[in-house]
């Protein structure tokens, strides 16, 4: 997982600006109201060789009932909890509140270290009234203006220095790692069970058990790999506790830095719209992919029932044909294996490098069987291709006209370059340039 950083601080002391200075770009609304950041937002950024997590929280009030103040303050404590790192901002120009002294006790309580950036310290004279914070108790402090970007160099150098060891960070994250995601209450807990063949999950037929994500280490045939077992994934409409939006935040997190996401479907309630965004999510952030229904002991089979399932599948993501579709029972631990096959499977469809050579061969193979259409009286004409990367593989087409390209031939160039290489559950780039 990146290293994780919570700005927290009392409302309209410039969290959101500084959350937007420090990802460079404009994700959270900025205005001079307070509240306007009810939930919070989550962002990736960049410093001195080393990525991590910003997350962006409302404003902290202790005390008030408000059912909005309350859900605000309940959003913030998880970050708190959730952060490796915390910003406390504060604002120089109003100096220090009661708000202020309940925000920093509540941090000191944390066993985690916390920078004081003591915002709107626009000129020098300013900035000189920056060590009056020192009274709440934190060695870090950095006058700052998040306004004009001055002093946030400073505080980011000092941040990453917090940060957990990069070689530790990346020595426990050398196993491939496969994501159970899905619904709530598909099983996903009892999946990771059954493989492990001990409790390490808490299971429920409570939906919703599983808060967090959590992680295991499996060994099969030799190999290991990392399993984490995360929150069930709900429509935003339905997702109105603190901790489920969290768990939401999660699961997506999880998705984004695994290698294979396995998507849990319980086939007893068939192929919901949910179970589609979910594949969505994990195309979009081109992760390996493999459909796995459980609770096929509870279907009642015909013939070709498994077909007929799977085919009605393809019918909703006709796109996504390439991913595989097994059927499992978590409970009766029926092909539950099959699921670490498939992984490994996929793994090393992700990994593999086609030689610019065969590409090239191939490129001519399929032009020759297809020809490229004319626009605006010119013939396309693709020169040449080559696999620029791979875990994910990416390629890149040289042609003239890229833009004229028509939708319809690039998906009969990715059929073909699937029906050639393979690539099995795995999101093919294909990225058309001009030569």
């Amino acid at each position: 997982m990146l290293p994780v950083v919570a700005i927290v601080g009392r409302p309209n002391v410039g969290k959101s600006t500084l959350f937007n200075r420090l990802l460079g770009e404009r994700q959270a609304i900025v205005h001079d109201i307070s509240g306007v950041t009810r939930d919070r937002h989550y962002g990736e950024s960049f410093w001195n060789d080393r990525d991590f997590t910003v997350i962006d929280t409302g404003g902290y009030l202790p005390g008030q009932s408000d059912a909005i103040v309350s859900g605000i303050r309940a959003q913030a404590e998880i970050a708190i909890r959730e952060a490796d790192v915390i910003v406390f901002v504060t604002d120089v120009q109003k100096g220090i509140s009661r708000e202020d002294d309940t925000v920093a006790d509540l941090l000191r309580r944390q066993d985690k270290p916390v920078i004081l950036a003591a915002n709107k310290s626009d000129n020098s004279e300013k900035a000189l009234d920056a060590p009056e914070f020192y009274k709440l108790g934190f060695n870090d402090l950095f006058p700052v203006s998040a306004l004009s970007g001055s002093g946030t160099g400073e505080l980011l150098d000092r941040l990453v220095e917090l940060f957990p060891d990069k070689e530790s960070v990346e020595s426990e994250e050398k196993w491939p790692k496969i994501s159970i995601i899905g619904r709530p209450n598909v099983g996903k807990s009892s999946l990771i069970n059954a493989l492990l063949k001990d409790e390490r999950c808490i299971v429920t037929d409570i939906a919703g058990t599983t808060r967090d994500s959590i992680n295991s280490r499996l060994e099969y045939e030799g190999k290991t790999y990392t399993l984490i077992d995360t929150a069930g994934l709900r429509k935003r409409s339905r997702v109105h506790d603190n901790i489920e939006f969290y768990s939401m935040i999660r699961t997506e997190k999880s998705i984004r830095e695994c290698d294979v996401a396995v998507i849990l479907v319980d086939a007893s309630r068939g192929f919901e719209v949910q179970d589609v965004r979910l594949l969505r999510i994990a195309e979009q952030f081109n992760k390996g992919m493999i459909i796995a229904l459980n609770k096929w002991d509870l279907v009642k089979k015909e013939t070709n029932t498994a077909k007929e399932f799977i085919d009605a599948i393809y019918q909703k993501v006709p796109n996504l044909k390439y991913v595989p579709v097994i059927t499992i029972s978590a409970t009766n631990k029926l092909r539950i294996h099959r699921i670490i096959d498939e992984c490994r499977i996929v793994l090393d469809e992700r990994e593999k490098k086609i030689p610019t050579s065969r590409l090239n061969q191939f490129l001519k193979e399929i032009t020759a069987e297809r020809p490229l259409p004319f626009k605006r009286g010119r013939q396309l004409s693709i020169k040449y291709i080559t696999q620029v990367k791979h875990k994910p593989p990416v390629f890149s087409f040289f042609m003239n006209m890229p833009r004229e390209l028509p939708a319809n031939y690039r998906r009969y160039i990715e059929n073909k370059l699937r029906e050639q290489f393979g690539f099995k559950g795995v999101p093919v780039t294909m990225v058309f340039k001009e030569k």
